[in-house]
Order: C-alpha cells, then structure tokens, then sequence
C-alpha cells in the first residue's frame, strides 16, 4: 500500500500571541442578489517560461517534460554598495524515483521513439506531484499517473495557485485520458493504493457551512476508483456503515 496526503489547516485558534490573525479563506463564494460572472485568472506575462530536461520513469516508453516559470528570489546582501541582489532559479521541479513534484504549469509528454510531444491540458493549472502507479501499471499492462494539482480559483483572488483548493486527477502514462476524479469544490486530503485490489482511494473534505475553510464542522468524504475498470469510474463509500 502505498499512501499520500496533504497536511492542510482547520479552523483551530493560535494562542501564540494576544492578537488573532485571519485565515485567507480557500473558497470565496458569490453573492447570491449578485449576477453571476465568470472570474478570469490573471496569466503573469512577466514570468519565463521553462522546461526542466526531460526525466524517464522506469519501466514506461514516455519522457516527461515539466513546464513552468523561472523563479526569482529577492535576497538582502551587502554586495558592491548594493543592499539586495536578485537569485533566479531555472529548476523547477525534483524528481525522485516514480514521482515529480514541484509548481508546474503543464507537462508535455514523448515517446522515447519519437520527436514530438503531446501537452497535457489546456487549462489553468498548479501541478504539485505526479507519481507513477508502478506495481499496479505492470499488473494491469498499462501505465498509470496519479496527479495532484489546483485548476481552479477558487479563493477569487485572479490567481491559480496553492491557495485554492487542492483537486485529484488521473491520465495515461502518455498524458492521454487525463480526467478530474475528485468533485468541484472538495480539498483533497489524501490517497492511496491498494495494490492486491488495483484501487485507488481518496478522501476530500466539503466547506458544508460554506465559511470558505475547511474545518471539524465541515464533512469528509470517502471514495475509491477501480484501476481495472477502462472508465475509472469513482465509486462513493462509507466506512462507518
């Protein structure tokens, strides 16, 4: 088995000091007297785009090419009569056996017999991990990728980042069939595989009391998907039942 989460924030009070701090909330939701507006993320156009080298995950026939933005760092130092200095950052992702991990903003995909490559979306997203399902990708003879990432604003601040809600999707080990498995407006919490089944399960957590956190008043919820099943199809179940 193996496991992954996210460690995210509730609700709980810091009694660190006499003054309380606001949480930004992850959901900013709309007046309900107001017309509704579609919010269009801002894209930075100051940003470089990049690609990190291409890594190869054991076992598959794909490259994997990490696009995202080159990273400026401002940093204070006493350097030629100058109190700060800039440090870019062209890396922007790491990889370690089976998973890749970083702020990506899309992938491009190559077959190692092959010049071209194939983009993985379309959309405005935040990549945080993709790992490949290895042990059940030899059993079922066909390669899966697990993705952890943002793909909506949902905090309305004109940005996709990791400010808004975390979201589960799944592809092929091409970046083909590259679909949402968790529901709108749900955080992920965490996931796992269980390999002796060729599951994948899930949980979420949903803002019930729609105060734009996420906390012990809210409702989690439990899902799996069967990997055997072409359609990966996300089944709804209660392990209290």
């Amino acid at each position: 088995m193996k496991k992954f989460g996210y460690l995210f924030l509730g609700a709980a009070l810091a009694f660190t000091s006499c003054k309380e701090t606001p949480e930004t909330p992850k959901v900013t939701y709309e007046e309900p007297t107001k017309e509704v507006t579609v919010q269009e993320v801002k894209v930075d156009s100051s940003q470089i785009k990049i690609s990190d080298l291409p890594v190869h995950m054991e076992g598959t026939k794909y490259l994997i090419h990490a696009i995202g933005d080159v990273r400026l760092y401002d940093r204070n130092a006493s350097r030629y009569g100058s109190s700060k200095t800039n440090s870019m950052s062209y890396s922007i992702s790491n990889y370690n056996r089976f998973e890749l991990t970083g702020y990506l903003n899309n992938l491009k995909f190559q077959h190692i017999d092959s010049t071209s490559t194939k983009t993985l979306t379309d959309k405005l997203v935040e990549i945080h991990t993709v790992t490949y399902l290895d042990e059940i990708s030899k059993k079922l003879g066909k390669g899966i990728l697990v993705y952890t990432l943002v793909d909506n604003d949902t905090n309305k601040d004109s940005k996709i980042n990791s400010n808004d809600i975390k979201t589960l999707y799944i592809s092929e080990i091409s970046g083909a069939n590259f679909i949402k498995l968790s529901a709108d407006f749900e955080e992920l919490i965490d996931w796992n595989t269980i390999e002796i089944q060729n599951r994948l399960y899930f949980r979420t957590i949903e803002d019930i009391n729609k105060n734009g956190n996420f906390d012990k008043n809210d409702m989690v919820h439990y899902y799996f998907v069967d990997l055997k099943n072409p359609t990966w199809e996300v089944v709804k179940y209660n392990p209290f039942e």
